[in-house]
């Protein structure tokens, strides 16, 4: 059996590039990889202490919007070098909260990016059922938190006229965010000149990539990452990870099956920024389910027909629910593992998965959907990965349907 190697890099310097470790004739990371200068205890490999990784990255599927993504590293700290009132300590003064750690895992001379952020916290604890072996709990955060702390009044040179992806690094270029931290896509959509507001960056950032029908989160190697609605709309119908419990495909390890109301609108309330309210219901829907809203104000595209596009293509794309998965759980340590093993390491948000279970009476379960949730649970002798999927964020044909006025709109009321 074989599994991959965990490697975990704590970085003490400042700023907020990650400095990858870089090995000579190996391609590890699409990444800002350096050579360091610095002194050697600015950069620490501490992955042979590690007793047990967690780290949670993904989207909140009722709220629409990707969260903040997590991790915590327990590390053995016999020595007390994550003490911070340790002078003996190589890092001692270095210490600090907002210092850099990554997290990759390498398996088959291949290096996949699982975690980059910025530690909040070195919490020791010292459990008496171990005696005197301490730990020392390493907890991070990605860049989301540090735009939700970032408050400014306006988003310097944003004008009329300008793609959501021009209007995106506006916004990174106003707060100093490094321009190797972004995969930003162009976009499709036009947007208003900047409202001059006060606001944090994530909140300037999540309404623009609401107005765009687009997602924008923090990738597994630390960028800020912007996809329009040429990917959010259209990787559904890519070559899926397939999944099946008879043999035929790749294994699982645990599926959770879910047929439920969470994903359901059939009402949308859209709202531009100086326009008129945009609403859009779907009776049949509401006689069904009864109501399920969904409301946007201060977005910020160009005119009222925009917004009412919108409104018309997210309720045509909710108004129906259907089986999902909730949960699909790997355990990459199991034997003769190794076609699941990539497929854990490799997979990422909007990834088209299709997995299918066998049920009683010769019936099964089965659904094609995109990866928007991704968390790690790591320890010494175990490591399960858990997938979170839901449906597109908006569907694509409505999508053009609506934008280009085809749509059969007997069934809404405006």
């Amino acid at each position: 059996m074989t599994r991959p190697v965990i490697n975990v890099i704590i970085d003490f310097s400042t700023g907020a590039s990650f400095a990858y470790p870089f090995i000579l004739n190996e391609s590890i990371l699409d990444g800002p990889d350096v050579l360091s200068d610095g002194p050697a205890s600015l950069i620490v490999d501490v992955s042979n202490l590690l007793d047990s990784v967690v780290t949670n990255r993904g989207r909140n599927i009722s709220s629409e919007q990707f969260q903040t993504g997590t991790a915590s590293i327990r590390i053995l700290d016999q020595n007390s070098n994550f003490n911070p009132q340790n002078p003996a300590s190589p890092y001692y003064n270095f210490l600090n909260p907002m210092r850099k750690i990554t997290i990759t895992a390498t398996y088959l001379g291949v290096t996949y990016p699982i975690f980059a952020g910025y530690i909040t916290g070195y919490n020791t604890t010292t459990p008496k059922f171990n005696g005197d072996i301490v730990y020392t709990t390493v907890t991070a955060v990605d860049g989301f938190r540090l735009f939700q702390n970032a408050q400014f009044f306006g988003v310097t040179g944003a004008v009329a006229g300008e793609k959501t992806g021009t209007r995106i690094n506006k916004i990174l270029d106003t707060i100093g965010w490094p321009a190797a931290l972004r995969d930003v896509d162009t976009g499709l959509t036009n947007c208003q000149a900047d409202p001059a507001t006060q606001r944090t960056a994530l909140a300037a950032l999540s309404t623009v990539a609401t107005t765009e029908y687009g997602a924008i989160y923090m990738d597994a190697t630390g960028r800020c990452t912007f996809q329009d609605r040429t990917v959010t709309v259209s990787s559904i119908g890519g070559t899926p990870v397939v999944f099946n419990d008879n043999g035929t495909a790749i294994g699982y390890f645990d599926v959770k099956w879910v047929f439920d109301d969470t994903q359901i609108y059939n009402l949308a309330t859209i709202t531009r920024t100086g326009g008129a309210v945009q609403t859009v219901s779907n009776a049949a829907s509401i006689e069904k389910f009864f109501t399920h809203s969904y409301n946007q104000s201060g977005l910020l595209m160009e005119t009222d027909a925009e917004a009412l596009d919108y409104a018309t293509a997210f309720v045509n794309s909710r108004k129906d629910t259907s089986v999902r998965v909730d949960e699909l759980t790997l355990d990459l340590q199991q034997d003769n593992y190794t076609a699941g093993t990539i497929a854990a390491l490799s997979i990422d948000f909007f990834t088209p998965v299709s997995v299918t279970t066998t049920q009683p009476n010769s019936t099964t379960l089965s659904k094609t959907q995109q990866v928007f949730n991704i968390a790690h649970q790591i320890t010494p002798s175990s490591w399960k990965v858990r997938y979170g999927t839901a449906e597109p964020i908006i569907d694509g044909f409505i999508l053009d349907s609506a934008l280009y006025g085809i749509l059969d709109t007997s069934s809404f009321s405006y």
